[in-house]
């Protein structure tokens, strides 16, 4: 059923986890915030739906304004929410994000959110059975331990039914200490058809600082296929026998807020386009630095035409 034939209505891709209100500083001198969306799983969602692909969203949202804008958001974006509850009896999650010299810094304001109470018993099971692709995250098993039950429970799902799982470590220290993060994360990788981490994540998780070294340390944790993010310096891919490096693209970047997310989106919004891997990576990379040149996880998220239009342009480029 999942795998190489979604049933049709159903989403080829599903993402699953925790959405948050964003609240952006746009100067640090002053504190003024634009407001805007957040969540690495859902900022992956809007990513691959604006890329074409058919893309359905899995969490909980609060009954309060905050939920209603996000309902508006998924509408807008055409993203599937027949997965999303409604919880009267909690909020959505608001985080901030500040710039300075080190770069963004994130405050949350998300204990006790609705997204937090997701179970495996509520599960769609049909959309599960139905997808090509899950993508889920380190986030969305850090909220709670019922979530992180729920993020599990999806993937033995998606995977009963031919479908694959994409997983993005995506640390935050701030939700869960470093050895429940490493041990959980742990477990998970080997249960991943690809693994999207950031070279960040890894370096605190594995305790290494090579990228070269640090890939190594995922394929003895199990790992199928990474796709180790670099940031500005691009990416580092492959398996246990081949790995590729692709280099960053020279952008003015303003602001670096789910630039992972984008990646991770638009990655499997190709490989169901029928990308090969190479080219999914580098169609990636490339939005990813676009979506760097505003501030905001979600608007500056560029679209198919405009991530072909840059790829030809650094084509052209390369050729004078």
């Amino acid at each position: 059923m999942g795998g190489s034939d979604a049933g049709p209505g159903w989403p080829e891709i599903l993402t699953l986890g925790e959405p948050l209100i964003e609240f952006n500083q746009t100067d640090p001198a002053r504190p003024q915030y634009l407001q805007g969306f957040g969540g690495d799983t859902s900022n992956a969602a809007i990513a691959a739906a604006r890329q074409g692909a058919s893309v359905g969203y899995l969490t909980r949202l609060g009954t309060d304004a905050f939920g209603d804008l996000f309902a508006d958001l998924w509408a807008g974006e055409h993203v599937d929410i027949r997965g999303v509850i409604r919880d009267p009896g909690a909020h959505t999650g608001v985080y901030f994000v500040s710039h300075g010299p080190q770069g963004h810094v994130f405050s949350y304001l998300r204990a006790g959110s609705a997204a937090s109470r997701m179970t495996p018993q509520e599960l769609p099971r049909e959309m599960l059975a139905n997808c090509r692709w899950l993508h889920v995250s380190g986030i969305s098993q850090a909220i709670s331990a019922n979530a992180c039950d729920t993020v599990f429970t999806a993937i033995d799902t998606v995977h009963g039914f031919g479908g694959k799982v994409s997983f993005d470590s995506n640390l935050r220290l701030k939700l869960w200490p470093l050895d429940r993060a490493r041990a959980v994360i742990l477990a998970t990788i080997p249960l991943a058809d690809i693994f999207l981490p950031s070279i960040e994540d890894l370096q605190q998780l594995s305790g290494l600082a090579d990228a070269d070294e640090i890939l190594d340390w995922c394929f003895a944790a199990g790992a199928r296929i990474v796709v180790l993010k670099l940031g500005k310096d691009g990416a580092l891919y492959g398996t246990a026998t081949e790995r590729h490096r692709l280099a960053g693209h020279q952008v003015k970047a303003v602001d670096a807020t789910g630039a992972g997310d984008c990646f991770g989106g638009a990655l499997l919004a190709r490989l169901v386009a029928g990308d090969t891997m190479a080219r999914a990576v580098d169609y990636a990379n490339a939005a990813a630095a676009l979506t760097t040149l505003d501030f905001g996880a979600v608007a500056p998220i560029p679209r198919a035409a405009e991530v072909m239009a840059f790829l030809q342009s650094t084509a052209d480029a390369c050729r004078t």
